[in-house]
């Protein structure tokens, strides 16, 4: 598998002198791929626009028939036009499309399993998000992650012919293809007869504000055999679509940057510019009763001015008993410096207790070559998560999990920023962080700041308005 990835992606190189950069190779590649795989799976491609009208042609002819087939796949309804919205050609030279196509032609994608196909662009998407850094980082969440999340939650769809799995974050896909990887692994890759298509068209949802991530999430999800539905739009600031979900996962995008004012929602009981309380809001809103939620949030939003009024309403309508708190390090390359929780809940109890894994502290910092993020860094704490995905068994405190009863957390404003252990690692000079991911650090907090200046800007301007 990484021989096709590495062919694949070795060619990007020659691409960039021909004005294509990482993003555009990726973006290209999945509409080549898709219609390689059509004619494989003879799905339905409008004639005379398919892989066999394209793979034998060279010159001016071959762009200019893609950049037709691009188009005449934009008008074709259904998911082709998902996939191809917006879509438009990005190579100069014919020859560069050539080789492209000739190596894509080379491989029978269809006669790989699923793991494999997926694998293999999944191997893309994260040679790109890692070059890209903090292009593509935005829309990419370690698998490692992603995969410790899915098995605590167990989003299993199988006998309930209404459970749908959903990302209003989705980026890439990656929560979406995790949750469906996990699922094949659970059922052995069969499926009742009575669940198969439903599951593998009604069951997985997501939405994203850019087209790029969409797109590479919708051919994601396709290399792997599923017809998700993701829409194109902002979460937060457009209007609720109204559809509950069993199981949300999600990692809102970090950062304040666009958020100058806090959306007009109806279903938001705070008023925050804060994007991460927000999509936690939303997310409150898009479960159903009973439904359960793994978001990642970034460590300000557990201590900030309006975070504190946020998890009281979430503790009032949900069951918040599990938070897990990331190693410094877990999203290098794409975010080095952020800190970041996982947070976990139903809705429908209230909150009793919460749990608190702490991954943190005196834990080396994880970096890309040295300390690579691994599975062992969770192992500890799916064990003490425990079998039940609501967060219902037995337990007991440990060195790194500790609970908190809910008068304690009242006790703190609902301030969740609870620690216990003395991080020694932070003492030993040989342990602190590199200046650029303190520096970060330094601008998270800041952010954080910025938020609640917002917030009271916001608040004096209403008042002002209310007195004219």
């Amino acid at each position: 598998m990484s021989d096709v990835v590495n062919k694949l992606w070795g060619f990007c190189h020659t691409l960039r002198h021909d004005g294509i950069d990482y993003g555009d190779y990726i973006e290209q590649l999945t509409y080549l791929l898709f219609l390689k795989m059509a004619e494989e799976r003879a799905a339905a491609v409008p004639k005379g626009y398919d892989w066999a009208s394209l793979k034998n042609l060279s010159g001016t002819a071959l762009t200019d028939h893609y950049a037709d087939i691009l188009r005449k796949l934009r008008e074709a309804g259904g998911l082709l036009a998902d996939i191809f919205a917006q879509a438009t050609p990005r190579f100069n030279n014919p020859v560069n499309l050539k080789r492209v196509i000739t190596m894509i032609d080379e491989e029978d994608w269809s006669a790989m399993d699923v793991d494999v196909k997926g694998a293999a662009f999944e191997g893309l998407l994260e040679k790109a998000a890692s070059e890209g850094k903090k292009g593509a980082g935005q829309y990419f969440t370690p698998r490692v992650l992603i995969k410790s999340i899915v098995r605590v939650m167990k989003p299993d769809p199988r006998g309930k012919p209404d459970f749908t799995i959903a990302d209003p974050a989705v980026g890439t896909g990656g929560f979406l293809v995790c949750s469906y990887e996990w699922l094949i692994e659970q059922a052995k890759g069969v499926f009742d007869r009575a669940d198969a298509k439903r599951i593998k068209t009604q069951t997985y949802y997501g939405q994203d504000l850019v087209p790029r991530p969409r797109r590479l999430a919708l051919m994601n999800l396709f290399l792997h055999g599923v017809e998700p539905h993701i829409y194109l739009g902002d979460t937060i600031y457009d209007p609720f679509r109204g559809e509950k979900n069993d199981v949300i996962l999600t990692n809102p995008p970090f950062g304040t940057r666009g958020a100058n004012q806090a959306p007009e929602r109806d279903d938001f009981t705070i008023e925050t510019s804060n994007k991460q309380l927000n999509f936690l809001q939303h997310v409150l809103t898009a479960l159903k009763s009973g439904g359960r939620a793994a978001i990642v949030l970034p460590d300000n939003c557990l201590f900030e001015g309006k975070a504190g009024e946020v998890f009281e309403i979430l503790m009032h309508d949900c069951n918040v008993h599990t938070i897990l708190r990331l190693p410094r390090g877990t999203f290098t390359p794409y975010s080095q410096g952020v800190k970041a929780n996982v947070i976990f809940f139903q809705k429908g109890p209230p909150t009793e207790q919460v749990w608190i894994f702490d991954a943190r502290s005196n834990v080396p910092g994880i970096t890309k070559k040295d300390r690579p993020l691994a599975a062992q860094h969770f192992a500890e704490f799916e064990q003490s998560y425990g079998a039940d995905p609501n967060g219902r068994s037995k337990r007991k405190d440990a060195e790194r999990f500790r609970s908190f009863s809910i008068d304690e957390i009242k006790e703190r404003g609902y301030k969740l920023d609870i620690t216990w252990l003395k991080d020694e690692s932070l003492e030993d000079s040989d342990e602190l962080p590199e200046p650029q991911d303190l520096a970060a650090e330094a601008v998270t907090e800041l952010e954080a700041v910025v938020d609640d200046l917002r917030d009271i800007v916001a608040l004096v301007e209403k008042e002002e308005a209310v007195e004219k």
